[in-house]
């Protein structure tokens, strides 16, 4: 009898539409996989066409190309022998469906249908599919003629069922089907199936990957089994870094662990494990082999293959290893790094550009690069020739090895410090000597007489000349000169970013990076179409306080110790004028509010869908020792404004990087209305109630004390 399978699980960097590339990195894994002796291979979600066509979904080129690509690899050699799980759309019936075609030696076994659709947050996914609601029912789906004339079927089961080979028994999950609280791989257990295998689409959000990890580990702890998970790595097009992390897993714990963040475009898990350990850890489980013997059995599709050969007892099988997470900082450094990787050479530019002011979050952009500069070396290093061949297309020479990352920065990596007549020489210094340390080419520059052309313009019109409020200016002039200070910044940035690399006598444009955080965001504490208005931004989706972390292991990783006095510098804007040659405008001070309480009000606001009266209920609790209740009531309401009054800007907020689940990003994750009634009126008339309860109640306490 045969024990010992080996199952391959695959990361494949995958591009929406890009079927030639996709079809080329599915047959790569395949080889792999089959190299290193792997009878099954599973690949991520919508594999064939990438995960994030979305309303491409409903062209039928879509679903024609996939078929084309489909019988690509039906006809490949590379196929033959091997069980192959590949993802993509199948019309059935009229109805779309996110499906798995499994098939061997050019015959499909079977079409499984998802079950549980991701539709909360990122995901739309019932926009564009239906899911299969007909339990263990499988139907016949009649083939196209291009997948007809290669399988020579003329309809395969469609449906939800299991595979049963010559030594065990398949069962299919598909990403959010792990995550739903009625899984299919529960009921599958109980009904014999040894083998789970899930292929997903999950993006990195910070701290999320040991979530991931603890439930495919779970969802064999109870029952038994072996599960394997394939994953999407890479930009596939948008905002979501997709994060790899292909596992294998058995009897609850960890077999084999892929990487997180990795500019291979293919990577291939193979474990050997021994089927007679899942038979043997369950038998010993009563109470599921009770709920076992009453389970209502799935179709099985027969397979006339075996995962494991009649001689293999004395292969050696793979043992539990400890997963091993990276901290937040860590993530922050890597994955970024990896998304902007993928949009740079997928976007055919010659590099990027910052506006570097000196201050946190520039300088976290900056390091984020550098960081994607050590990865591209690594890479090269360890023999990556797919990322050697990108490299030398980005510089436009077919002879270039980068071995250094600050080498390789200074070809790839424009910083701008644009200064006014309100910057400080400290900031000037510590944004020149940051871009010394990384390498990048750094330009300094005065928009003082862009600005004054501008303003010039108004007064010559207008007859009226705008002050700061230092001189006696309103509010309205002094908010109106900082923004023209801004917006100058921005028209700048493209303009160089299109035509340094013409003053230099090197072919190609930049990319203009952003970096507002998501704190900034939220409060919308950002001149609309300045410096954040970018091509993208690597740091939009990360909080303040997580950024400051993230400097610090720059520092201590790095070796980049002018970022120890940009720590230490309070964080500014610096659009209103010096007061004796020193900064006088701080962040904090202009939002009325600290970078602490914005995370805090962002993650109840987002997370804890709260509005203004839950808001404030939450908060007198959780800040009850450092805040009365009319302290609390007065923040909330503070932040409500600002929030509703800028809410707009997000309307325009320049692509970021999604790293937090409290994002305010307005394209599909965060969706609310950009003009609101400010006032909030019914909600702070329900706090000050509140508050007056509260106050009362106190006053009352403290009149029984003083009788007693």
């Amino acid at each position: 009898m045969g024990r010992a399978v080996s199952l391959a699980a695959c990361a494949l960097n995958q591009w929406a539409l890009d079927f030639e590339g996709n079809a080329g990195r599915i047959l790569k894994s395949i080889e792999i996989a089959k190299g290193k002796g792997a009878r099954y291979r599973l690949g991520p979600e919508l594999e064939i066409c990438g995960y994030g066509c979305s309303d491409h979904y409903y062209e039928s080129d879509t679903l024609l190309h996939s078929f084309q690509v489909l019988a690509k690899l039906l006809e490949s050699p590379v196929t033959q022998d091997i069980i192959c799980d590949v993802g993509m759309p199948v019309m059935h019936k009229n109805v779309r469906y996110n499906c798995r075609v499994i098939f061997l030696n050019k015959k499909i076994l079977l079409i499984r249908p998802k079950i549980s659709l991701a539709n909360a947050g990122n995901y739309r996914e019932l926009r564009w599919f239906t899911p299969w609601s007909k339990a263990r029912h499988v139907e016949e789906y009649f083939l196209p003629r291009i997948i007809q004339e290669v399988t020579g079927q003329d309809t395969v089961p469609f449906g939800d069922a299991v595979l049963a080979t010559k030594d065990t028994c398949l069962g299919t999950e598909i990403c959010e089907e792990l995550w739903a609280p009625n899984s299919p791989h529960i009921e599958m257990g109980l009904d014999g199936v040894e083998i789970f295998t899930n292929s997903s689409g999950s993006h990195h959000v910070l701290r999320k990957a040991h979530t991931r990890v603890d439930l495919v580990n779970s969802a064999t702890a109870k029952n038994g089994g072996i599960y394997i998970l394939a994953n999407q790595k890479g930009c596939d097009g948008d905002r979501l870094y997709y994060d790899g992390c292909a596992m294998i897993s058995m009897n609850g714990d960890t077999i084999a662990q892929g990487s997180q963040f990795s500019l291979d475009d293919v990577e291939v898990l193979v474990a050997t494990l021994d089927l007679e350990d899942v038979r043997s850890y369950r038998a010993e489980i009563s109470s599921r082999n009770l709920a076992a013997s009453k389970v209502n059995p799935y179709p099985r599709i027969k397979v006339n293959f075996a995962l494991s050969c009649s001689d293999n007892v004395a292969v050696p099988v793979c043992m539990p290893i400890q997963w091993r997470h990276h901290s937040p900082e860590e993530e922050i450094c890597l994955g970024p790094a990896c998304w902007l990787w993928d949009y740079l050479r997928r976007s055919k530019q010659a590099g990027f550009l910052l506006p570097l002011s000196g201050g946190i979050d520039s300088s976290a952009t900056a390091c984020i690069v550098y960081s994607m500069c050590h990865q591209v070396c690594l890479a090269v290093k360890n023999g990556n020739a797919e990322v050697l061949a990108d490299t030398r297309k980005i510089v436009h020479d077919e002879t270039y090895v980068p071995e250094d990352p600050r080498e390789f920065c200074k070809r790839i990596f424009t910083t701008c410090y644009m200064a006014s007549e309100n910057s400080s020489q400290d900031t000037c210094n510590r944004a020149k000597l940051l871009a010394e340390q990384i390498g990048s080419y750094h330009i300094n520059l005065n928009i003082d007489a862009a600005v004054k052309a501008i303003v010039g313009i108004f007064s010559m019109v207008t007859g009226r000349t705008p002050c700061f409020s230092v001189y006696g200016g309103s509010s309205s002039e002094n908010l109106a000169l900082q923004n023209v200070q801004a917006r100058v910044r921005m028209v700048l940035s493209y303009l160089f970013a299109q035509l340094t690399l013409w003053t230099r006598g090197m072919p190609g444009g930049l990319l203009v990076l952003g970096s507002a955080n998501v704190d900034e965001s939220l409060r919308g504490y950002l001149t609309k179409y300045d410096c954040s208005s970018a091509d993208i931004n690597p740091i939009g989706g990360i909080s303040k306080s997580d950024l400051k972390n993230f400097i610090q292991y720059c520092i201590e990783n790095f070796q980049l110790t002018a970022l120890r006095s940009i720590m230490a510098a309070p964080p500014t804007a610096e659009l209103e004028p010096l007061v004796d040659g020193q900064v006088s405008q701080t962040d904090e001070a202009d939002m009325g509010m600290t970078y602490a309480e914005l995370s805090i009000y962002g993650k109840l606001r987002k997370i804890a869908k709260a509005g203004p009266y839950s808001m404030f209920c939450k908060l007198i609790n959780m800040w009850k020792e450092i805040c009365t209740p009319r302290e609390v009531a007065s923040k909330v309401k503070h932040f409500f404004r600002m929030y509703s009054v800028n809410r707009h800007k997000m309307t325009t907020l320049t692509p970021s990087y999604h790293a937090e689940n409290y994002s305010p990003d307005d394209n599909r994750f965060d969706l609310r209305p950009f003009l609101y009634n400010t006032s909030w009126s019914w909600q702070f008339r329900c706090i000050d109630k509140q508050v007056r309860s509260v106050d009362a109640a106190q006053d009352s306490a403290l009149f029984i004390d003083f009788i007693c």
